[in-house]
């Protein structure tokens, strides 16, 4: 839908934000996921459910559960490539303006000499990746069926993108065959099962249905407790500057960058709020995940994670809230 080019008069802006955020309290929508995130890490530091045990529960829905979210909400839904195109494509100019924005922190005057550039190789991932299992929960609270199938389509297209960024900097050190590992991914193979299927004209069997939809309900709570689970303030003492930067980016400058994409490509008010929500939510658990396994500071993006996730609800409430009330529909 074609935009306005007219100066927005700066009244009018208030009243339009003064009656968002009487229609609808964010804050209170997001509290449930949240609170599930809370509970996973209560669970795992007070409770014999342990790291031990939810390392396990993260396996078992990052590789059965949660692919089957995704195909499911891709299947059950017929594809509007031509109405969602504008979205997924402002998705992807979103991320890469993050991954620039991420690269440049050690060239950046008064930034770059005081960040070690290993500790960068391992963090900058933060800045730009997301967390899926938030991102699926609060699309679905917020928009409805339509907001998970457009959160679907853009981590279908987004995570492929975004693992080999998260992984190059990394890999020009510790040779590793990364584009295996994204062949692998079974985010990318759900969403690309679910496509394929979805084009074929191809559906979930009735008998099915109750079976799949518990999966789903399952992979998001599980998911959101695992997170949960994997919160460390531990390790981030040092590194200051960088921890800053790549929080800015990521809770702070990416919802403005969604917000002037929203604005440039003309996004319907539901896409508008699935994109401000896909450039506010919390970096992805996973992270500390690769950058130990390539051999890089665990301990410390652990830390980003844990900090990122307590940003979230700040940034995805302020998002949702106030931005929206900056464009005309």
């Amino acid at each position: 839908m074609a935009l306005s080019r007219s100066p927005i008069n700066q009244n009018s802006v208030r009243i339009r934000i003064t009656v968002i955020l009487s229609r609808v309290n964010y804050a209170a929508l997001l509290f449930p996921d949240f609170a599930l995130i809370l509970c996973g890490f209560a669970l795992c530091r007070h409770t014999s459910l342990d790291r031990k045990v939810w390392q396990q529960v993260e396996v078992l829905v990052y590789y059965f559960l949660f692919p089957i979210l995704l195909f499911q909400s891709i299947v059950k839904s017929p594809l509007d490539i031509a109405n969602t195109s504008s979205l997924l494509i402002a998705g992807l100019v979103m991320g890469a303006a993050g991954i620039a924005m991420s690269y440049s922190i050690p060239f950046l005057p008064w930034i770059g000499r005081h960040v070690d550039a290993r500790e960068h190789a391992g963090g900058a991932q933060v800045a730009f990746r997301f967390n899926s299992f938030i991102a699926l929960a609060i699309a679905e609270r917020i928009a409805g069926p339509p907001g998970l199938l457009m959160i679907s389509l853009l981590i279908g297209v987004c995570v492929p993108v975004f693992n080999i960024a998260a992984v190059w900097p990394m890999a020009r050190q510790a040779r590793r065959g990364f584009f295996k590992e994204l062949v692998r991914n079974p985010l990318i193979i759900g969403t690309a099962s679910g496509l394929f299927a979805n084009l074929l004209g191809l559906s979930i069997p009735t008998w099915l249905e109750p079976t799949v939809n518990r999966i789903g309900a399952a992979s998001i709570a599980l998911g959101l407790m695992a997170a949960g689970a994997g919160l460390q303030f531990g390790a981030l003492s040092k590194s200051k500057i960088l921890t800053g930067s790549v929080l800015t980016i990521r809770h702070f400058l990416l919802p403005l960058v969604a917000w002037a994409l929203s604005h440039a490509f003309g996004l319907s008010s539901q896409q508008g709020s699935i994109l401000l929500i896909f450039s506010a939510l919390p970096t992805a658990s996973t992270c500390y995940v690769l950058a130990s396994r390539m051999g890089y500071n665990g301990p410390y993006v652990a830390g980003l994670v844990t900090l990122s996730t307590l940003l979230g609800p700040v940034s995805l409430t302020l998002s949702l809230s106030v931005l929206p009330g900056l464009w005309q529909n």
